[in-house]
C-alpha cells in the first residue's frame, strides 16, 4: 500500500495492508520513504520533483494515479507511485495549485483542484484537461476575501467530496468563505451561518470532514475552533472555541474502526503569534465520543513543541490504520496504536509546511 502526507492534500488513504511507502510533501519536493514490510524500520530514498514547493498530495485509488499540487508550480501526476511524474496544467489558468480532491461517478472519476487566488478547476480526463467552475471566484463580497501572510491572495483550502454523493461538493475559502454544490459543480451557493462571534467577516476555514456514518453531519476546523453540522452545512454550531487545547485546528480524521472516535491536529495559537515567539506548541488530541470530549494524544513527540504539525493524515488497512504527521522541522511521525505512542519514521527533511507557516518557526 501507498500512502500520503501533505499539508494541504488527502488525508485518508485505503489499501489492503500496511503501507510500505509514504510520499512526504515538503518545501523541496517529494521525499520517498520505504519499508520493506509493516515491521521494518523506514527509510528515505531522497526526493522527486525537487525544488518544488509541493502543498498537497492525491492518491485517487479507482485508476492509481497520484496528483501533486505545488505552490506557484502547477499540477504533476505520477502513474508509478510517485517514481517519475509529469506535468498536467492543460486549461489550468492558475497554476498555484493548493487543494485537491476526486469523485467517483460510477466508473468515471473527476478531479478537483482549488487554486490561489481563490477558484476551483475541474477535470473529466484524469487531468488531460481543466476547466475552470464559475461560481467560486467573483462570489458576492469575494472582495473581502484575504489572506494575512503576503502575497495576502485568498485560496481554496479545502474540497470535499461527500462519498455518499459524489455530486456533493464543498470547498472553503481561507479567509473568505464556504460554499456547497448539489451538481457536481455546476453551481454554488455560499454556506455562511457560521462566523467568529465577534467579526461576521473573519472566516478562516481549514478543512471539512463528512461524517462516515451520516452526510448530514459535517465537521469544520477553522482558525476560531472546530464547527459542527447536523443539517449538511445549513446552520453550524461552535462546538469548541479558543479555550480548546488547540487554538488553531487544522487537520481532522475519524477512525474507520470507531466513527465516534475522532484525531485533531494544530497549534495552540494561531500563525500570526508564531511571527514573535517562533512557537507553534503544535499537537495531536483525540476524542473517543465523537467530539465531546478530548485528550492529549502526542505520547512519543520531542518535549519541545516549537514547529507545527503541519500535515496528518491516515492509512487505513482491513483492522487497523497508521497515522503520519509531519512538523515544519521536517520530521515525521508514526503511529499504529490509534495515536496513542507515536514514534519517529524520519528527520531532515525539507520543512513540512503550508505556505511560508515554516518560516515564522525558524529558531529566533
Amino acid at each position: 500500500m501507498i500512502a500520503c502526507l501533505s499539508a494541504n492534500g488527502q488525508n485518508l488513504c485505503f489499501g489492503e495492508e500496511p503501507p510500505t511507502r509514504l510520499l512526504v510533501a515538503t518545501i523541496r519536493g517529494i521525499n520517498l520513504l520505504e519499508r520493506a514490510n509493516a515491521d521494518a524500520a523506514w527509510t528515505d530514498r531522497g526526493r522527486t520533483l525537487d525544488g518544488h514547493h509541493c502543498g498537497s498530495i492525491m492518491i485517487e485509488p479507482k485508476r492509481g494515479g497520484i496528483f501533486a499540487g505545488m505552490h506557484d508550480g502547477g499540477l504533476y501526476f505520477s502513474a508509478d507511485n510517485g517514481e517519475t511524474w509529469e506535468l498536467r496544467t492543460n486549461g489550468l489558468t492558475i497554476e498555484h495549485a493548493f487543494s485537491l480532491a476526486y469523485a467517483h461517478h460510477g466508473d468515471d472519476v473527476v478531479l478537483y483542484v482549488g487554486t490561489e487566488p481563490a477558484s476551483i478547476f475541474r477535470s473529466d480526463d484524469y487531468g488531460l484537461s481543466w476547466r475552470e467552475l464559475a461560481g467560486i471566484k467573483g462570489a458576492p463580497g469575494c472582495e473581502k476575501w484575504v489572506f494575512p501572510a503576503p502575497p495576502h491572495l485568498p485560496h481554496t483550502k479545502t474540497i470535499t467530496v461527500d462519498r455518499r454523493n459524489p455530486n456533493v461538493v464543498y470547498a472553503g475559502v481561507e479567509q473568505g468563505a464556504m460554499f456547497k454544490t448539489t451538481d457536481g459543480g455546476a453551481t454554488w451557493r455560499e454556506i455562511d451561518d457560521f462566523s467568529k462571534p465577534t467579526d461576521w467577516t473573519y472566516r478562516d476555514v481549514h478543512l471539512l470532514t463528512v461524517h462516515p456514518d451520516d452526510s448530514n453531519e459535517l465537521f469544520l476546523t477553522t482558525g476560531m475552533g472546530i464547527y459542527h453540522s447536523l443539517d449538511a452545512g445549513e446552520t453550524w454550531k461552535l462546538e469548541i472555541d479558543n479555550s480548546f487545547r488547540i487554538g488553531y485546528p487544522d487537520h481532522f480524521i475519524i477512525s474507520p474502526l470507531d466513527t465516534n472516535t475522532i484525531f485533531v491536529a494544530g497549534a495552540s495559537k494561531d500563525p500570526g503569534q508564531w511571527r514573535t515567539t517562533h512557537h507553534a506548541d503544535g499537537t495531536i488530541m483525540k476524542s473517543r465520543d465523537r467530539g465531546l470530549n478530548w485528550t492529549d494524544s502526542s505520547v512519543g513527540f520531542p518535549a519541545d513543541r516549537r514547529p507545527n504539525i503541519e500535515a496528518m493524515s491516515m492509512a487505513a488497512y482491513p483492522g487497523g490504520f497508521t497515522l503520519y504527521a509531519g512538523t515544519t522541522d521536517g520530521v515525521v511521525f508514526a503511529s499504529d496504536d490509534s495515536a496513542e505512542h507515536w514514534q519517529q519514521i524520519a528527520g531532515d527533511l525539507a520543512p513540512v509546511s503550508k505556505g511560508r507557516h515554516y518560516r515564522n518557526l525558524q529558531p529566533a
